[in-house]
């Protein structure tokens, strides 16, 4: 793993390429003002995952009015996708991605453009992507005369319950559109606004949801003797989870195990007959998931056992993302131009990281095998809030970026600075793989 700021690819010497410079000359004008009203209105009408039928209207009918031929309702039943797409002669077909989703997250950022949807909150930044997606597609189809290929824009639904991308090639995502010979997509991230983090390899986690239900023997407050009372044995075995990762894990590994929710009862007085617990975890390996999961499953067990529960427990695998890793000729090539289009300095590589995407999805599904693709994170934290947060926490990156609003936080509220930057990122990478020959995969 790289330290958690290394500098990546640096400006070439010879001085920008073609793809930097010609992404400079599209971008230079942006209509930044409508731009940002943009991200505003989706911010102010946030949807849940796979209803995003407001915020996939606006960006269909944008691509409409840019050009492109536009489909809506991609994804069947598993949200509304959105696709777009321009031809414009002979080339490389470049798939550009943004998610739509939000979260059940009440804001309290207190900005003028708060939610208007009570308990429904843009606090992963997907208002963002999305007003990103649109100013790259707008700024691509304008300067269509200096590159040769197919653009496909995509809009997905459902990412943060990672059903959106399967939904959408399910629903014949490349049998319908021409199938691409590269992915690219990016994320908003906390940190000061201006870097652009990219990882040639893995560079996100694998995520998988565990459902324990543990079996009691139900009946009145007064009389636990004559209980088996569940919530005491899931609090042992919430308790005894806390060392799977620190006692049978290897230090050299990384793994999060996070208990997200627990349930029981529905009153003072009534032992429950059941309790149940849900689990997230977090892996970069198929062998640490696995040794996870047995050692979840064992220890379910083992405590229902020394309850005296009257079965097992039931332990059940839900949903799950893969691990997001980036080819790496792909990656490396979208972070040298970025470097150009940036400067020096503003291309880091954190290493990988613990959160996770379905974006992965989209280059296994349907027929030609595994399409290459970059993923990249854009920061995204106001100036002032960093400042603050590097006031208190010195000069320690990583005690820093734990005292700013990350993603999924009520909080969460990027800076509008990163608007134009974000549509640069998007328009100099789909150039560079217009104009390179000889894509990886």
């Amino acid at each position: 793993m790289t330290s958690p700021a290394e500098p990546a690819a640096e400006p070439s010497a010879a001085g920008p390429s073609a793809a930097a410079r010609t992404a400079l000359d599209l971008t230079a004008d942006l209509p930044l003002s409508a731009l940002e009203d943009l991200y505003r209105d989706l911010h102010r009408h946030p949807e849940l995952s796979a209803r995003e039928h407001r915020t996939a209207g606006v960006l269909a009918g944008r691509l409409r009015e840019a050009g492109y031929e536009t489909a809506e309702g991609v994804g069947g039943t598993g949200g509304p996708g959105v696709v777009g797409v321009l031809r414009n002669g002979d080339g490389p077909t470049v798939l550009l991605r943004g998610d739509m989703d939000a979260l059940p997250v009440t804001e309290e950022t207190g900005l003028p453009y708060t939610s208007e949807n009570p308990g429904v909150m843009h606090a992963c930044g997907h208002d963002l992507h999305v007003t990103w997606l649109t100013g790259a597609a707008e700024a691509l189809a304008a300067g269509r005369d200096t590159w040769s290929g197919t653009l496909l824009v995509v809009g997905q639904p459902a990412e943060e319950t990672g059903t959106g991308a399967a939904a959408m090639v399910a629903d014949g995502l490349y049998e319908r559109f021409p199938r691409p010979d590269v992915l690219l997509a990016q994320h908003a991230a906390p940190g000061p606004a201006g870097l652009y983090a990219h990882t040639p390899g893995l560079i996100m986690s694998a995520s998988t949801d565990v459902d324990i239900v543990v079996h009691g023997v139900g009946g009145h407050g007064s009389r636990p003797e004559a209980t088996v009372d569940p919530v005491v044995t899931a609090a042992y075995i919430v308790t005894r989870l806390q060392s799977v990762v620190s006692r049978e894990i290897a230090a050299r590994e990384s793994a999060v195990l996070t208990v997200g929710r627990i349930e029981a009862g529905t009153r003072h007085n009534i032992i429950p007959a059941e309790a149940r617990i849900s689990l997230n975890l977090r892996t970069q390996s198929a062998e640490v998931r696995e040794r996870m999961l047995a050692s979840i499953r064992r220890i379910a067990a083992g405590e229902c056992a020394a309850a005296g529960c009257p079965r097992e427990p039931s332990v059940t695998v839900s949903g799950s993302f893969p691990v997001t890793v980036n080819d790496a000729d792909t990656d490396r090539r979208v972070a040298a131009v970025h470097g150009e289009v940036f400067g020096a300095g503003t291309v880091l590589d954190f290493g990988p990281v613990m959160g996770s995407e379905d974006f992965p999805l989209l280059a296994e599904g349907g027929p030609g095998g595994k399409i290459p693709y970059a993923y990249w994170f854009v920061t995204s934290t106001p100036a002032e809030v960093w400042n603050a947060a590097a006031a208190r926490a010195g000069d320690d990156l990583l005690e820093q970026l734990a005292a700013v609003p990350s993603n999924h936080s009520p909080h969460f509220a990027p800076d509008l600075a990163t608007v134009g930057p974000g549509v640069r990122t998007l328009v100099s990478g789909a150039l560079e793989m217009f104009a390179g020959q000889g894509l990886s995969g």
